[in-house]
């Protein structure tokens, strides 16, 4: 009896790890088809209860993701089971996760219209309702391929305890509770980006009072809402 509980345990499991390598699959082929990241860009999740993450393969192509692309690693980014090795900037996510463990799930963009604005030290602002739930912000300066621990420490540093954190001249980090939740801020951000680009070739955009920000915080960090944002962009994936 407690061989078969154990075997239906393990399948339980596997079912899981593969639902959640499928989402995965569904949020970077989203991102790529958004153009938010590119050839590079990685998405991750907490394996939950355990020191170990999904994460797309090093040699993963993006614009063509299979579930099987998305490998289990520690966060020593030593795969499991002999699968494929991480990308080199799995550092980014492990030192998130040994951090914040309120965080579930993280991505790293290569997003057009916010990195420009990282390139130029000029800071993106609340500009659009949806730029409340990104929070504050945070900038990380030095420019650099994040493929050591300590480099991923300085950006989880960076980062602290808010959402956002651009790379200059580089791409964005978010990090957040789960996979929908990192997904619509990494659309939120570059979106904000372009609508701020944009408004400043006409004139000078203003920002949202402090309570147009509160409201807009309270409104609109639902659970259904941020999910809309999801099954928009598999509509047109």
């Amino acid at each position: 009896m407690s061989t078969m509980i154990s075997k239906t345990a393990d399948l339980r499991t596997a079912a899981a790890l593969r639902e959640q390598k499928a989402m995965l699959v569904d949020a970077m082929s989203m991102l790529e088809h958004a153009e938010i990241i590119d050839f590079n860009g990685h998405f991750s999740a907490r394996i939950p209860g355990t020191e170990r993450m999904l994460i797309n393969s090093g040699k993963s192509v993006r614009s063509a993701l299979r579930i099987d692309d998305f490998v289990s690693v520690d966060f020593d980014g030593k795969p499991l089971d002999g699968e494929p090795v991480p990308p080199m900037e799995f550092h980014i996510h492990s030192e998130i996760y040994r951090r914040r463990p309120d965080v579930q799930a993280v991505v790293h963009t290569h997003p057009v219209w916010s990195t420009l604005f990282s390139m130029c030290g000029k800071p993106l602002r609340p500009v659009i309702m949806q730029a409340a739930l990104l929070g504050e912000i945070q900038s990380y300066e030095r420019t650099a391929s994040i493929n050591q621990k300590s480099l991923g420490e300085e950006v989880a540093a960076a980062l602290g305890e808010h959402r956002v954190v651009m790379l200059r001249s580089h791409g964005a980090v978010i990090a957040a509770e789960g996979v929908v939740e990192t997904f619509a801020l990494a659309v939120y951000l570059e979106e904000t980006a372009r609508r701020q680009y944009l408004a400043e070739q006409v004139g000078t955009p203003r920002d949202l009072a402090p309570e147009e920000l509160e409201a807009a915080r309270r409104n609109l960090w639902k659970p259904h809402l941020l999910r809309k944002v999801w099954d928009y962009h598999a509509a047109k994936a």
